[in-house]
This record gives C-alpha cells, structure tokens and sequence, in this order.
C-alpha cells in the first residue's frame, strides 16, 4: 500500500496491526525525518521498544538482516530494524533475500525501510512490489512553489500561530525549496510572538531568507515565464557555490529539448511520443508545450549562440562575467525580450 507524508498520520491510525515492513523514500528531508519518527512513536505504542540500526553501504552483507530477525532479545520482546538505504541500489542477491524475509517475516519484528527517491526501475523491481504489497510505502514528494502557502498556513495553525496574507505570502518567498528552514523560522516565530497574529514587518524582523534551490527549479521557473523567480534562484545559486557550468548546462539542454520539439511536431510527429523521445515526463509536458508555443526557433537559435559566449566566458576566453550573461539568458528564456547587443570576442 502506498501513501504520502501528510496521509500517514491518518493512515496509522486505520492499521489495525502493524504491517511487516514500513518504507520512506524521498528526498525531501524534513517530511522524510518526520514520517520516520510517525511511524517509530506508533510502533512504541505496540510495543516495540528496541531497535537495530543498519547502515547499507556497498560492503554491507545483507545476512545480518536474517541474522537480527532471529535473534532472541534479552530487553525487549518486539523489535524494529532499521535499514538506512540512502541512494544504495539492491542487487540481484540483496532482493532475492530481503523477498525471503519478507515472504516469512518475524512476527515481533517490524522492518523500517529509509532511502532517497526511487527510479522507475526501482518501482518496478520484484522487491519493491514485496514491500509494497505486505506493508506500507510513505512517499515523499517536494512541495511544489504553489502548494507551499498552504503547507505553510497549515503548518503555523498546527502551532498555534496566525499569519496574515502578506506574511505568509513574505514567509513563503524567504524559505522555499527549503522545508527544514520553515520549521525552524514558525519555530522562532512561535517564540517570539505567541498568541498574535503575525504581520508581515515580524517576518522581516524575524526571518532570515532561506531560500534553497538546485538548477532544475531553474529550469523549472523558465518554462513557466517568471523571470523575477528565475533572476532570485539563480542569485542564490551563484553564493551557494554552484559552477556557472552546470547552470549553462541546464539551461542550453531546454533550449535544445525546445528545438527538437518543434522540429518534430513541424514534422507531424505527436507531441507524446516527442515527450517519450526527450524524456518528458509529468507537469513539464504541458510546460514545455507552452513553451514551444511561445519561443520562436529563430529565437532559440539566437540563445544558444548566447550560451556559446557564455561558455567562453567561464572558460576565460571571452571578456565577459559570465553570471551577469547567464542572468541575460534566463531573462530571454523567460520571455523578456532585452535587445542585448552580442558580445566580442
């Protein structure tokens, strides 16, 4: 059975004994550290007061599994094991073994599984369809920029804070991308100004900006045209330390992915199959159609000569900072049309 974080709860509380094995994955940490601790508080509520971690790394031997599930315990009569998989693959011999076990687990054991996002190929293996056919999957999936004022007012009502429209709206833009930062800023808040309603100059006063993205937020905030979104997360990325090369990479990969779609549906071929050949999956199909829509080819052509001026600049051949020529492309990207003179070589 498969649920999400904010399920869960509700979830455990349907159970009427505790399934064999429990797993997150994800790689959102606080609502992945929170599920965890959920689900460990309701399995102490049964009884199970002992736990064997196991960290899964590339030496691990998958028989100490066996080994803790059959080991008599001298302080506790129910048991948790751990297994912290992180981003750690099963092989062909570690599935094989865990489906042993779970074709005939412990009845005082309970397996609590922990790793990152699974691939597709993952969800698909024989050991996966085990646990989710015997137990329950919590999956985490990131807040996405529009469900994150309501995660956020949520949030403070369950803490017992208010917040006014311009505060939460001022909250959100200073921690996004960063769960863990609003958990601690609605903490302090909390502290700070109990039993009011929070306007939004506490937030300033209070909130330090949080901010957390990764280059495909950037991505992300291209193909939806908003450049103001575009120009703050690449600021952050640049103090966080990002290369300037990785950020031409992502950027001049949709501006090609836009240009073989185009050519494609110039020729007739369906814009699905187009997706499949480009690895277009979920809410960036109807982004990137939009985004064919809305950006000439003429234009595109225009922008990865850009990003070949770009590339020379970080490689020092080019006169020119190569952070304010990447704010130049975003902006193109997102829709503002600057006029920018080419820049000599």
């Amino acid at each position: 059975m498969k649920t999400r974080a904010e399920q869960l709860n509700a979830q455990l509380q349907r159970l009427t004994s505790p399934a064999p094995v429990f797993m997150i994955t994800g790689d959102e940490p606080l609502q992945h550290a929170e599920s965890c601790d959920a689900i460990r508080a309701w399995l102490r509520q049964a009884g199970f007061t002992e736990r064997d971690v196991m960290h899964v790394d590339a030496g691990f031997s998958w028989e100490r599994l066996l080994e803790s599930a059959n080991a008599l315990s001298l302080f506790a009569d129910r048991k948790i094991i751990e297994l912290r998989l992180g981003s750690q693959k099963l092989d062909k011999q570690a599935s094989a073994l865990l489906q042993r076990y779970l074709d005939n687990p412990a009845p005082d054991n309970v397996l609590l599984i922990q790793a990152d996002r699974l691939d597709a190929g993952a969800k698909k293996s024989a050991w996966f369809k085990q646990v989710e056919k015997c137990g329950l999957v919590v999956e985490i999936w990131p807040v996405e920029p529009e469900q994150l004022p309501q995660w956020m007012s949520q949030r403070a009502a369950a803490q017992g804070l208010q917040l006014s429209g311009d505060a939460l709206q001022l909250l959100c833009a200073r921690i996004e991308g960063n769960l863990l930062a609003a958990k601690q800023e609605l903490d302090k808040l909390n502290l700070l100004y109990p039993n009011q309603t929070i306007d939004a100059e506490q937030v300033v006063e209070a909130v330090a900006d949080s901010s957390r993205y990764d280059i495909f937020a950037l991505s992300d905030a291209v193909l939806m045209r908003d450049p103001a979104r575009c120009q703050k997360i690449l600021q952050v990325l640049r103090q966080e330390g990002i290369e300037a090369t990785l950020v031409l990479w992502a950027l001049t990969r949709e501006i090609r992915t836009l240009l073989n779609l185009q050519r494609g549906l110039a020729s007739g071929v369906p814009y699905d199959t187009l997706c499949q050949r480009e690895k277009i999956w979920g809410k960036r199909k109807p982004l990137m159609r939009k985004a064919c829509q809305q950006t000439p080819a003429a234009r595109l052509e225009g922008l990865l000569v850009l990003s070949h001026d770009i590339d020379l600049a970080i490689k020092g051949q080019l006169n020119s900072c190569p952070w304010l020529l990447l704010s130049s492309l975003t902006l193109e990207l997102s829709g503002c049309q600057l006029g920018l003179p080419h820049p000599v070589h």
